[in-house]
């Protein structure tokens, strides 16, 4: 079966975007807000000025770090059969670590996001087949920003089997993250033979590694769990004008994030972040729906392929408040642009605009496209037994093949069967129906799946357990 593969860059441009990378890291350098980092990069040969925390690093280092890099990792849910795997092939969605604001499910405006809305998000996240990791999906601002991170943990591995994330804070929340996770899987040394746990490091563009985000790789990374690096630099915003340029200066700064995780803690695994974007000229904000967003994911596939990385993309997303048509081309595009490519894992689910809110109604959107998109993705046979020209010949001109042996053993496996927040019904149909749309029918399913759902029960014991550490961070954080 033939299969279909996008590229956007010849070998020799990935080649010269590699040159470039190490021109910047050898040039110009990176500015590292870590003192313990910038040491180490000393000890291992990068030139290092301290005034400035500039490291600038060798290609040496560079390429002896890519090298020792883990390049496949497997996350476990608390149920240790429901995994998200790196590196293998698979396609991973994870529902978004959280949003600020929400948009409201019944009135669909815009408001602050509560304690309700994260457990809404986590039963929907695990109720639905094609989201691999759930986030925590809110920041309710009923949970002081101090130890929220703990708390939002605590509830995510209490609401779904899944592998789970939330935005880590700090080195102080981290380490109580750290002890749910290990409570979980029953000790330090269960935790390090099956992570259940990603650090995110989020380098600020142009060329920053920030404090925060290394004490928290750190922290993982010494505990054996994997780091992903997802720069956001903004073309002709905070990166330069150029898409070539953006994504050299975007790999730069993944590569130092590589670098420093490995001087931390030799052998992490680790997923490249090639999540860049533009900075729109007319209103300087920076887009999530871009056609240049999907031309730079595809590229970035490419750069983590070439060093042999598991890649994220932010794909999946869009500049549209609602789901209309302009969400369902920038959704969609970029998605399919990015499977086609080979990435690993997406954009996160269920934010509504430039991380202007989360939404359930949005992550059900994000489910059910993927679900279309894989059945791209899939392809088709061609053979005999499938080209059926005997079944052509027995029914011959002027008949149908709805009886025939072959349709009944062949469609269920060949055609995509739409789901009910999708429309086929004829005109009459859909308007007798109530001429409902795409969001009028999502709206509804996820109302049916939080009225009807159960997720699998946590033991007693392991509740009581992450509410005690939780409740001990709650105390000494605040």
């Amino acid at each position: 079966m033939a299969k279909i593969h996008v590229e956007v860059l010849s070998e020799k441009e990935i080649e010269a975007i590699h040159t470039g990378t190490l021109q910047i890291l050898r040039d110009t350098g990176v500015m590292v807000h870590h003192e313990e980092a910038l040491e180490l990069l000393g000890q291992a040969g990068a030139e290092v000025q301290q005034d400035k925390k500039i490291a600038r690093l060798p290609e040496r280092l560079i390429m002896q770090s890519i090298e020792q890099a883990g390049k496949k990792y497997i996350l476990y849910g608390r149920n240790t059969e429901r995994v998200a795997r790196f590196g293998y092939g698979d396609f991973v969605l994870m529902s978004s670590p959280g949003q600020y604001s929400w948009i409201d499910t019944e009135s669909g405006r815009r408001r602050p996001a509560t304690i309700s809305d994260t457990n809404e998000a986590i039963k929907l996240g695990d109720a639905l087949d094609n989201i691999t990791i759930v986030g925590s999906m809110a920041q309710p601002q009923e949970i002081s920003e101090a130890w929220r991170d703990v708390y939002l943990t605590g509830e995510l591995i209490k609401g779904t089997g899944k592998p789970t994330r939330c935005w880590v804070k700090n080195e102080k929340t981290a380490k109580y993250i750290l002890d749910i996770y290990r409570a979980v899987a029953g000790g330090a040394e269960a935790l390090r033979e099956k992570p259940m746990v990603e650090a995110f490091l989020e380098p600020i563009s142009p060329l920053r590694l920030p404090k925060d985000g290394l004490d928290i790789v750190r922290e993982f990374a010494r505990a054996d769990q994997p780091v992903s690096i997802g720069p956001m630099a903004m073309t002709s915003g905070t990166a330069p004008a150029t898409l070539a340029a953006t994504l050299a200066q975007e790999n730069a700064e993944i590569i130092a994030g590589v670098v420093v995780t490995q001087l931390f803690a030799p052998d992490t695994p680790i997923t490249y972040g090639g999540i860049p974007h533009i900075m729109d000229p007319r209103t300087c904000i920076c887009s999530f729906g871009s056609p240049e967003q999907g031309l730079m994911a595809v590229a970035m596939v490419q750069m983590a392929r070439y060093y042999g990385f598991p890649v994220y993309v932010n794909v999946c997303l869009t500049d549209a408040k609602i789901p209309d048509a302009q969400a369902g081309v920038e959704k969609g595009t970029s998605l399919l642009l990015a499977v086609l490519a080979g990435a690993d894992t997406f954009g996160h689910c269920g934010i509504c605009g430039t991380d202007h809110a989360g939404s359930l109604v949005w992550l059900a959107l994000d489910h059910e496209i993927m679900e279309y998109v894989k059945r791209i993705v899939r392809g088709f046979e061609v053979n005999a037994e499938m080209v059926a020209a005997d079944v052509v010949n027995k029914v011959g001109p002027g008949s149908d093949f709805l009886a025939e042996e072959h349709t009944v053993q062949h469609f269920r496996k060949e055609l995509w069967l739409a789901g009910p927040t999708w429309t086929r019904e004829t005109w009459d149909g859909w308007a007798e129906s109530g001429e409902l749309s795409m969001a009028d029918r999502l709206r509804e399913q996820v109302k049916q799946v939080l009225g009807s759902y159960q997720p699998e029960p946590i033991d007693e014991g392991l509740s009581r357990e992450i509410d005690r550490i939780v409740e001990t961070a709650r105390k000494e954080l605040t």
